[in-house]
């Protein structure tokens, strides 16, 4: 018998596999986020007319549009012949495992295929993609970095000309903004000039907040909107005049190109911003439980939105 009496309690998969036992249970779970206890027509969006329930316990319908839906209507689980409790699976693994899973690999652990399985991830990374509210404040830092393989790894006919460096001919360039014991943005840029990075740091970070950066010229003049630290690499220093570091961001970059080389292997430009997301979304809820971290992912599935396919 299952001893977990909320999905806030489980901290393991087995855990989980034991909470959601039955079609039926992961059912009440999503109504639970989707409606809270009130069902609403997904199109009418109106709590105060009657809606019908069959006797099934799934399928409903609306007095007022006459539309025929289910709790799983305009979600990411719509449409979909997979058992639920596989997609709880897929997002419990792409949120708790440190580097993501691949398709590849999620295909073989719910026994389905690669095709579906990279369809299923795609529509989750959809879920996890942020909605920043508010600007960063108190002490940020800030670092950029490329994204690509090194060039002289490369075999001799694919080599780039000039690559080496800041240059991203064969990269592509991104930047990451770390509140201190707060938020991790990532987003990709079209280069780390400063026509590139000041509109960044204008829409996410508060003026005359503490900006810490290394002493890159994309930088330069932002004193004049916020407490610039500027930490001199090219003189050995590794912390600025006021005791501030930018090593938590080369962290995180660590923690992203292992992901991307040992786990996804190629990602192109067209869908990196997919995949800082989703490594946003682990770092931002590195210290929550498992339960907490799923009811998390649960909460941002809206109804009627465009999901990746």
């Amino acid at each position: 018998m299952c001893k977990i009496k909320s999905p806030t309690e489980f901290n393991s998969l087995v855990e989980m596999m034991l909470y959601f036992r039955d079609e039926k249970t992961c059912l009440q779970y999503i109504e639970q986020w989707a409606w809270a206890g009130k069902v609403k027509c997904p199109d009418c969006k109106d709590k105060l007319h009657k809606v019908y329930r069959f006797q099934d316990g799934k399928k409903m319908k609306c007095s007022r549009c006459l539309r025929f839906f289910n709790i799983k209507t305009g979600t990411i689980f719509e449409d979909t012949k997979l058992p639920l409790i596989k997609w709880f699976m897929a997002m419990y693994f792409i949120s708790s495992h440190k580097k993501g899973i691949s398709s590849h690999q999620l295909a073989k652990d719910i026994k389905i295929t690669q095709c579906r399985a990279y369809r299923m991830l795609n529509k989750i990374r959809q879920v996890v993609k942020p909605d920043y509210e508010g600007k960063l404040s108190g002490v940020v830092m800030s670092d950029e970095s490329f994204i690509g393989g090194k060039n002289k790894n490369r075999h001799i006919d694919k080599k780039v000309k000039n690559s080496q460096g800041r240059s991203f001919k064969d990269k592509v360039p991104v930047i990451g903004l770390l509140e201190k014991n707060g938020e991790m943005r990532c987003l990709v840029i079209d280069d780390t000039s400063i026509d590139s990075i000041r509109p960044v740091l204008k829409e996410h970070v508060i003026e005359k907040a503490t900006l810490v950066t290394d002493e890159w010229k994309g930088y330069k003049g932002l004193k004049r909107k916020y407490d610039h630290e500027v930490i001199k690499h090219n003189r050995l220093q590794f912390l600025s005049q006021g005791g501030y570091s930018t090593n938590p961001v080369e962290g995180f970059w660590t923690h992203l190109k292992k992901s991307l080389t040992g786990i996804y292997h190629r990602v192109t430009k067209k869908h990196l911003q997919k995949y800082l997301d989703e490594m946003c979304f682990r770092w931002n809820t590195r210290n929550m439980g498992e339960g907490e971290r799923l009811n998390l992912l649960m909460s941002k599935v809206n109804y009627n939105q465009k999901f990746y396919t």
